[in-house]
């Protein structure tokens, strides 16, 4: 079963997204110029790009990982993250990067501050793959992102639905009938 099939169309080709991630890395070297942030992947959707990102970047980073729901194996969030997986290393202090997948209702992101600031992280710096501004609840964006896309249901590049189409090598709008179902 091809699962690139369960597509309507592509809206980022592999090359768009390797440009995009060059970019970012770029970008990051000059904000992170001298210091070694702690580079916090937003499991599971940016974890693709989140080694991407990192593997493009000149500066020094600390990796850790956490998982944050609040989809479940649905298509529309509850809006209310819990922590699934935490962090192994201290912020306290530390010059944090969050790579987020995708800034959707914002949610998580309110979340992770909320938590990492609570623990005494220094600076957040927040980069994410994809902007979905028409689904925005709170007021909360990233200081950096690849991709604004507009309110329909993406997948590929690290990105799922109910646990399927995360190893697409592009970013693709996934049929109604798949999620519809």
């Amino acid at each position: 079963m091809e699962q690139g099939k369960d597509c309507e169309r592509i809206l980022f080709t592999a090359e768009d997204i390797a440009a995009q991630v060059k970019k970012a890395a770029a970008w990051l070297d000059e904000r992170f110029e001298g210091t070694v942030p702690l580079a916090v992947s937003v499991l599971k959707g940016s974890v693709i790009f989140f080694c991407d990102l990192v593997r493009a970047m000149k500066t020094p980073v600390q990796m850790d990982f956490m998982t944050l729901s609040s989809y479940g194996s649905g298509s529309s969030s509850s809006g209310m993250p819990k922590i699934v997986m935490d962090l192994s290393a201290p912020v306290e202090g530390r010059d944090v990067l969050l790579v987020e997948d995708i800034v959707d209702s914002g949610h998580t992101l309110v979340k992770l501050k909320e938590l990492l600031g609570g623990r005494g992280a220094k600076s957040f710096t927040v980069v994410s793959l994809l902007d979905k501004p028409s689904r925005r609840e709170v007021d909360v964006k990233a200081d950096y992102s690849c991709f604004t896309v507009g309110n329909e249901f993406i997948v590929g590049y690290g990105l799922d639905y109910a646990q399927r189409y995360r190893n697409l090598p592009y970013i693709g709008v996934l049929k109604r009938e798949i999620y519809e179902k």
